[in-house]
């Protein structure tokens, strides 16, 4: 029995027979070409609100045929080193090392207590602490999500994220909307300007009220005060005092994982807000 849901002729079928037209100045033409099997069509400006709906269903849909129903979140700096690769690097970011062990172990520990298809660690599928959070994953023997994304640099997915579970994309703005459509909670460590949009990004989308409130653990409680004078923004008026509840600082992946147990009764100032 046919799979189809439908009687109208399958279009993969006639892709395929698209393929053997006679070779024909007519069929040579890009007229010719099926719409949805032509990438000069396809990539029109015209045609940029069908490409971010194509970016948004492919990986919607993947997720969904792999059972994914929750995730972590985990970002952080491409160029932190692994500790058995710090040779050559410079002593600030080798010392940054401790990073990518921390976000591993706690992949693991994050992948080794969840049930199937719930808590499933995601990373951007790069190198440095998105590596790291693949491979714990890999570790525990679960499934991981990559959130790769053409850059102008040659970049491919780390070896530890699950194949069928490895997307690239072009629009950043639909690859954030994944990174936090299933999030049950954002581990961000240490990085440069990529890690920084992802982290305002989502205290904004909390904030506002435009996302449920989960755990945000901001890993090396020195790093991320040197890099931004939070108590000054309360000082000046350009955030609430009760959005410093909105994250915690912690150090260590059970550290971490105790916050997200005891969430939202971990708040500094007595839980995060009812919703």
């Amino acid at each position: 029995m046919s799979s189809k849901k439908h009687l109208m002729r399958d279009a993969g079928l006639d892709l395929r027979e698209a393929d053997r037209t006679p070779d024909t100045p007519q069929t040579q033409s890009p007229a010719y070409r099926l719409a949805f099997a032509d990438p000069d069509f396809l990539c029109q400006d015209a045609l940029r609100p069908v490409r971010l709906q194509l970016e948004l269903l492919k990986t919607e849909m993947g997720m969904d045929a792999e059972g994914i129903r929750s995730t972590i979140v985990l970002f952080g700096g491409a160029r932190i080193p692994a500790p058995d690769a710090t040779d050559g690097k410079p002593p600030a970011i080798a010392a940054m090392a401790r990073y990518y062990e921390e976000a591993r172990r706690f992949a693991y520990q994050i992948t080794q207590r969840g049930a199937r298809g719930e808590n499933v660690i995601v990373t951007g599928g790069g190198p440095g602490v998105m590596e790291a959070g693949n491979r714990g994953a890999h570790e525990a023997g679960g499934v991981s999500v990559g959130l790769n994304i053409v850059l102008p640099h040659e970049q491919a997915p780390n070896a530890f994220v699950t194949p069928e579970l490895s997307f690239n994309f072009h629009y950043f703005a639909i690859r954030k909307m994944h990174f936090l459509l299933r999030a049950r909670a954002l581990a961000i460590f240490p990085g440069g300007f990529g890690t920084m949009d992802e982290l305002f990004e989502s205290l904004t989308l909390i904030q506002t009220g435009r996302m449920e409130q989960v755990p945000v653990l901001l890993f090396g409680r020195d790093y991320w005060t040197r890099l931004v004078d939070w108590d000054m923004l309360v000082e000046i008026g350009t955030i609430s005092p009760e959005d410093l509840d909105l994250f915690r600082f912690v150090e260590t992946a059970e550290e971490a994982l105790d916050v997200i147990d005891t969430w939202p009764l971990s708040g500094r100032r007595g839980g995060i807000p009812g919703r």
